[in-house]
């Protein structure tokens, strides 16, 4: 797809530091998902990995949380926007004819979590760890079902969104967080937790 291969290298001159409201170091409890146990895949997670079985058999090694510099935050942002103005908004039933269909949008056309597949192989490939990118169910604030790519860092936990073009912590957003990605396993989801209770698992 013209624009999305490559963008590993590119560093953006947007700073977020005020937007972000972080400061190197002093991230507070708030600014990181509570992480349950092991949950069910996503469907369209579990078809894709049917498909690409290498992809989803990764065991990365965890460091713990990415430690942020200036430069890797300009980075990620940069990378937000350009696969948002990249790939065209289209509903898996209108691009694949299937009502759930999990794809890098190659051909420059998908939904959230084909977004979320991109900007997570890009950053990978500029040498993030697939620790630290994890595909993330959420609720919007009118029940309905969508996917973004959390960026686990020492600062807090990144929301990389194609409904919005700003990287935001995940505390910031309107958001029920439901599971995501396993920081150890590829093809494994965990729940998240909100004041310590485990949230019921969507998009089975």
């Amino acid at each position: 797809m013209a624009g999305l291969k490559g963008l590993g290298g590119v560093i953006g001159a947007v700073g977020l530091m005020i937007g972000l409201g972080m400061s190197e170091g002093h991230a507070g409890p708030e600014q990181f998902m509570m992480v349950g146990g092991l949950t069910s895949q996503p469907i369209g997670h579990y078809e894709f990995c049917k498909r690409k079985p290498d992809e989803c058999a990764i065991r990365p090694e965890d460091n713990g949380p990415l430690v942020l510099t200036d430069a890797l935050l300009e980075q990620i942002e940069q990378v937000n926007l350009t696969v948002n103005e990249a790939v065209t908004a289209m509903s898996d039933q209108d691009n694949y004819g299937q009502p759930e269909y999990w794809s890098y949008p190659d051909h420059g056309y998908g939904d959230c979590e084909d977004h979320a597949l991109e900007k997570r192989r890009t950053l990978e490939r500029a040498g993030i760890s697939l620790s630290n990118l994890l595909i993330t169910v959420v609720r919007l604030p009118n029940d309905e079902g969508h996917a973004i790519l959390t960026v686990r860092t020492d600062r807090g936990d990144l929301v990389l969104d194609n409904l919005v073009d700003e990287v935001k912590l995940w505390s910031e957003t309107e958001y029920r967080f439901l599971k995501r990605q396993s920081s150890a396993h590829t093809g494994r989801w965990m729940s998240l937790r909100d004041d310590e209770a485990p949230l019921v698992s969507a998009l089975r």
